[in-house]
């Protein structure tokens, strides 16, 4: 919950194994995953899920909108063992896909054949100069010339001021470089595609998602202002219970944070109301006294 209104920082947790020095931890302390809200300005609000996978921090190639208001949220991160994931937002499901497609776990699957060179005799233009059009003889006119209305004034005089030239104007008849008109080419064989082979660096790996042991979940933030609540942090193996307790701890919250918004909006909009009738009539005391 960012109950300050925040305009900069993070709101995301760490999961550590347990090699961890609690006391020691640091920015720079290696993780496993982190995973959570960061918002600075309208330009970033996003979900960080970030795995570390062989001592590389990897963030995910989609873009995941986060909640920038000041009510309470659930975030979970599902991680299954057909290497797929799931990332829901007050028990919505707001992303999901697998886990080598969406981060840079492993090298690519293929890999463009270095052997493999475009012919040189390969035409990739779509369209080709008319051999057939020829520039018309009276194309070619200055951009600009002398203004035929402009006179000389009366008080030129060409051996002070020198020999008299009328300003320049655009020429209406400028046509401007002459292109020939295009036509498709009989040649064309389309966009070359350089043809791809089998990544040989690329090697499968069905245990992407997991992960040996999990020791410790810790909070490492950096925030202009400060006042973000964390509470109910729960990692386990069984999604139903996750959704179920999400639901017990975090939606009485929320809507009763709802609630309490929305009577305040009322009571100000009240409030307000009340203040604005009343200002003639104290406008109207105050010209008595002064009549007074």
């Amino acid at each position: 919950k960012h109950e300050q209104n925040i305009d900069c920082g993070g709101g995301y947790l760490k999961v550590f194994d347990c090699s961890l020095e609690q006391k020691d931890m640091h920015g720079e302390t290696p993780y496993l995953l982190m995973f959570g809200p960061d918002i600075c300005g309208p330009g970033t609000k996003k979900v960080h899920v970030i795995f570390n996978y062989k001592g590389k921090n990897l963030l995910i190639n989609k873009d995941i909108r986060c909640k920038d208001d000041v009510y309470t949220h659930l975030y979970t991160l599902i991680v299954k063992p057909d290497n797929t994931y799931e990332v829901l937002i007050d028990n919505s499901k707001v992303e999901s896909g697998e886990l080598e497609a969406d981060w840079d776990f492993l090298p690519p699957k293929k890999t463009k054949d270095p052997n493999a060179k475009k012919p040189e005799d390969w035409d990739d233009r779509a369209t080709i100069d008319d051999p057939d059009d020829k520039k018309p003889e009276d194309w070619d006119k200055p951009e600009h010339i002398p203004d035929p209305d402009a006179t000389k004034p009366e008080d030129w005089d060409d051996e002070m001021d020198g020999e008299w030239e009328p300003p320049m104007i655009d020429n209406p008849d400028f046509k401007g470089e002459w292109k020939p008109k295009q036509i498709d080419n009989p040649n064309y064989k389309g966009v070359w595609v350089h043809p791809e082979i089998d990544n040989p660096e690329y090697k499968p790996d069905p245990e992407i998602y997991k992960k040996d042991e999990i020791c410790a979940v810790g909070f490492d933030l950096w925030q202009v202002k400060s006042g973000t609540i964390f509470d109910n942090v729960l990692i386990t193996d069984d999604v139903e219970y996750a959704k179920k307790f999400g639901e017990e701890v975090w939606k009485p919250t929320h809507e009763g944070e709802k609630k309490m918004k929305d009577e305040q909006d009322e009571e100000d909009r009240k409030k307000r109301e009340a203040e604005s009738k009343s200002s003639p009539k104290d406008d109207d005391d105050d010209d008595d006294d002064e009549e007074d």
